[in-house]
């Protein structure tokens, strides 16, 4: 299913217009792997790689919004680890907010005040 950018955050950042556009572009900005987001942690499967909310930092979100249904939304996080780990995380829009802990829904925010 397509998906149309429908926010975007206070960081000056790339301007990508569809969910498939974003990833590639962080894909050759190095983004390169893929994590996978669970309640507690994040994962990255071929690195064996799991971090906590304290050992990733969320450097962009990107919010989209399917094309003919606004319900079939995504959002997409670029996270960077102090292991030079560089990812991405697709999440469906909201889909795991009520699994995840309340650390972990706190780190994927924007922080207003300082970007991140």
């Amino acid at each position: 299913m397509p998906y149309l950018r429908k926010s975007f955050t206070r960081i000056a950042m790339k301007n990508y217009d569809t969910l498939s556009e974003a990833i590639t572009g962080l894909k050759k900005r190095g983004y390169s792997h893929d994590f996978n987001l669970h309640p507690e942690w994040i994962e990255c499967l071929p690195l064996k790689l799991v971090l906590g909310p304290s050992e990733f930092h969320v450097d962009e979100v990107h919010r989209f919004e399917g094309m003919t249904d606004p319900d079939d939304s995504a959002v997409l996080y670029a996270i960077s680890s102090p292991t030079g780990a560089k990812g991405v995380i697709v999440d469906a829009y909201g889909a795991y907010s009520e699994s995840l802990s309340r650390t972990m829904i706190e780190k994927l925010r924007i922080d207003s005040t300082t970007g991140h």
